[in-house]
């Protein structure tokens, strides 16, 4: 996503934290093996169901869940509502040569929704995975007013799932307005397996809306479109926030750190 607008005190105080690594402390499980995806213990039982929820809703997996450890387990329980894609997406990350750790962003000025870190593990010994960082803020999905099928189009599992193919598929975000990037177009087709819009742009663009000056406020949209077989002509739903409430500011380079397992004693 696009930046936020900061003031200069805002702007230093966000670089200030932006300069600090991130540490990671990875629960002392058995990652590899038991599967590559978990969530930090810091998340709340809370923000662990809505995201589990929202991807058992995108899935059809009714199974899925985090244990008690934080692994995602998918299950076996699945029905025909859910995307095979999203399924199929899921799975090649809990079972494939990256671990990729959930934390929570909530908050934070340099994450716009969700946005996905390189790692680093602060041991070296041993043959390390490569790990990712998925930064998920919360709050800021319960920001956006909208349409209804627009808002089932993106929430707090659609953008983890976004994160995950950047990192699964190694998939890019386009660079310029016009078209939603390879991996929307991965999205996208998720979307359309149980009858959603889809995203039409990656990038936000300025809404008509009008506010008050006197509070700052700079309103964005984001447009989804779907085809209405019954009155034959695509149909359009807008996503609106504030920009100066969600946004994030990006910089190239950042990584977090990852601490290993520790070792069981002898």
């Amino acid at each position: 996503m696009q930046p936020r607008i900061f003031t200069s005190f805002q702007l230093t105080k966000t670089l200030r934290r932006i300069a600090l690594l991130v540490c990671l402390l990875m629960p002392a499980v058995p990652v590899f093996g038991g599967g590559n995806v978990v969530i930090r213990e810091t998340v709340s039982a809370a923000k662990r169901e809505e995201l589990a929820s929202r991807l058992r809703t995108i899935t059809g997996l009714r199974s899925l869940s985090f244990d008690k450890s934080g692994l995602l387990q998918l299950g076996t329980d699945e029905d025909n509502t859910g995307s095979l894609g999203a399924r199929d997406l899921l799975m090649h990350a809990v079972d494939g040569q990256k671990v990729i750790v959930i934390e929570d962003a909530s908050s934070r000025f340099d994450v716009a929704f969700c946005r996905v870190v390189p790692g680093r593990w602060l041991s070296a010994s041993g043959n390390r995975l490569p790990a990712y960082v998925v930064l998920i803020d919360f709050s800021d999905f319960r920001q956006i007013i909208g349409d209804e099928q627009a808002r089932a189009a993106f929430d707090v599992g659609w953008g983890f799932l976004h994160e995950l193919d950047h990192v699964v598929a190694e998939s890019k975000d386009p660079d310029e307005h016009g078209n939603v990037g390879e991996c929307e177009e991965h999205i996208n087709a998720m979307r359309r397996e149980i009858g959603l819009p889809q995203r039409v742009d990656y990038f936000f663009t300025e809404s008509s809306l009008k506010t008050d000056p006197n509070f700052g406020t700079r309103l964005v949209r984001l447009a989804f479109e779907q085809y209405d077989n019954a009155k034959s002509r695509m149909r359009r739903y807008w996503l609106v926030w504030d920009s100066t409430a969600v946004g994030g500011l990006i910089v190239n380079g950042q990584t977090a750190v990852v601490r290993s397992p520790k070792k069981p004693s002898n």
